[in-house]
Order: C-alpha cells, then structure tokens, then sequence
C-alpha cells in the first residue's frame, strides 16, 4: 500500500548525529540505571503489594508517613489504577515466609496503621505476596528467557546477511534494548514480567523492521551493481517508507491505547512498547544501515587494489 508518491529523502546523511545523539542516551542511561537503579517489581524483588481504596483523595504523604511508622520506612506507595477510585498501592519488602498467613499479617499491619493515621474510610482492594525463592526464580527465568530469544534472533540475523549487514541489525537491536532501558530507568518504571515480556516483543520487532529493508536492499542490489551504496540504501528506506509508517504507526497507535487506558498492571508494558516502537523505527535507518555502510566502506578500503570493488558492485546480502 503506497499512502504518498516515493520520496527521496537522504537519510543517510545524518548517520553521525544520529549515532551521536543515540550514544548519549544510553550513556545517561546507563548512568542512572548504576546511581538509581531500575526498580524491580513485586515479582522479582518478593514482598508485598497492598491496594487500599480510598472513600475520597488521600495525600501520598500521609499514606506514606502511616505506613513507615510501621513498617521502618522501607515502604513504596504510589497511586494505582483510575485517579477518581483514590487507589494507592503500598509496597512492603520482603515479607519473609511464603505463606498465606505471612501476606495476611501483612495486610493487618498495613490496615492498623492507616486506621490509626485518620486518613479517611477505606477497603482493601486487593493484596499480593511473593516470597524471595519465587522472586529469585523469576529473576532467574525471566534472564535466560531474554538471553535465548535474543541469541536465538541475532544467530538468525548473523547468517541471513553478509558481515556487515548483520552487524549492523545486531547493533540495532542491542541498541532499541540499551534506549528502552534507560527511559525505564528515566522514568523509574518497575521491571516486571510484563516488561520482559515487551522487551522480548521489541527485540523481535526491531529485528522484523530492519529485515524488510535490508531485503530490499540485497534486492536492488542485484538490479543496480554500479550505485554507491549509501544510494542503494536510501532508496530501499524511501521503498519501504509507506510501509514502515503503516506499521509503526498502527503499533504505535494500539499500544498507547493501553498505556492510557489499560491501567495500573499494562502501565508499564505499554511504556516500554511505546519507547521500542519508536527506538526501533528510528534505529533500522540510522543504526542498521549507518553501521552496515561504515562497515562496508572499510572493508572495500581494507582489499588490495588489485581485487577491491565497489561496496554495492555484485555483492550479495545474504
């Protein structure tokens, strides 16, 4: 579906500023995931989360100065769900045994001290607890889950492309999954199952987005042997350009229906689609491409005069 006339858009000269600009985030990234970390959920971290249901709009503070009376200031409590239900959720670290009773005596202690705080009426809306060796088991799976999908994907990628190609949609990759973390930790979204589930999807989805357009490079490639190659690349974008707007815009579109209507539990998966999609779209151009022409160029300048070619001229992508 062709929803304009084919542009011709020189993409590919702003490369530099492009990996410049991506190179600073994941530095401020990674510099705030080791200052202030990424919270972890109630799933990795154990513990308990608590939802009290405010009758009417309750400060955060007082919830807060209630609950740390109790529970020694260790406490996270944050708004939850629809801000006209008065929702507040209240999490307590490490609740110890993994027990029913364990969870129960927590939710007592948590409903004592907001009595005595009189704070205004409320219900328990709802309660959950996760000791440490079922927090530890998920850390655990939800690694290797991302390890083998990742591995699985750029074992793929490595022998559908030649070098420089793959290189390339690797790097993009690493790179949607590097500029998605750091606006977790930005934002200090928690690191959920639901996240790592996202990450997986987005690790999949850049790699689909870079594919197309990398197929239809090797494409041209065979029909235009003598075009410098930054050429036949900026072509093949332009191609695929109706495409990738479609695509991208119609994610993009459904998933910030959830982010703004899906709630409390889709909040942060949704975040995390949103910044992928977007990572994702703006990498496969800038990134991919960027690094498969730096790469190329190196390797033709790399060959003996006698046996160098031009870095489009016959060479297969695959």
């Amino acid at each position: 579906m062709q929803i304009f006339k084919l542009p011709h858009i020189d993409y590919l000269r702003w490369k530099w500023p492009a990996l410049a600009v991506s190179a600073a985030i994941i530095v401020a990234g990674l510099a705030t995931i080791f200052t202030r970390g990424i919270p972890m959920g109630i799933e990795f971290a154990g513990g308990s989360a608590v939802v009290a249901a405010f009758e009417q709009d309750v400060s955060l503070d007082q919830v807060r100065d209630a609950v740390n009376r109790s529970f020694g200031g260790e406490t996270v409590v944050h708004t939850f769900g629809d801000p006209g239900q008065h929702q507040v959720m209240i999490r307590v670290p490490q609740v110890g045994a993994e027990t029913g009773a364990a969870l129960s005596e927590v939710v007592d202690k948590v409903t004592a001290a907001l009595q005595s705080a009189g704070l205004p009426k409320f219900d328990i809306a709802y309660s959950e607890a996760v000791g440490p060796a079922v927090g530890q088991q998920l850390r655990s799976q939800g690694f290797w889950a991302a390890v083998l999908a990742l591995g699985g994907i750029l074992l793929y990628i490595t022998f559908r492309y030649q070098f420089s190609f793959a290189i390339g949609a690797i790097i993009a990759t690493i790179h949607d999954l590097l500029i998605t973390l750091s606006f977790l930790a930005f934002f200090q979204h928690d690191m959920t199952l639901n996240v790592i589930a996202a990450l997986l999807t987005i690790a999949g989805y850049s790699s689909n987005d870079t594919i197309v357009i990398f197929d239809r490079v090797r494409e041209n490639l065979r029909t235009t042997k003598r075009e410098p190659l930054e050429t036949v690349v900026n072509r093949s974008v332009n191609q695929t350009l109706s495409r990738t707007i479609i695509t991208a815009g119609t994610t993009f579109l459904s998933v910030l229906a959830l982010f703004l209507f899906g709630g409390e539990v889709l909040e942060g998966f949704a975040f995390t689609m949103l910044v992928g999609i977007v990572s994702g779209t703006y990498s496969t151009v800038f990134i991919a491409a960027a690094i498969a022409i730096i790469l190329s160029g190196k390797q033709a300048r790399g060959r003996p005069a006698s046996t160098a070619r031009p870095a489009s001229g016959g060479r297969k992508a695959s």
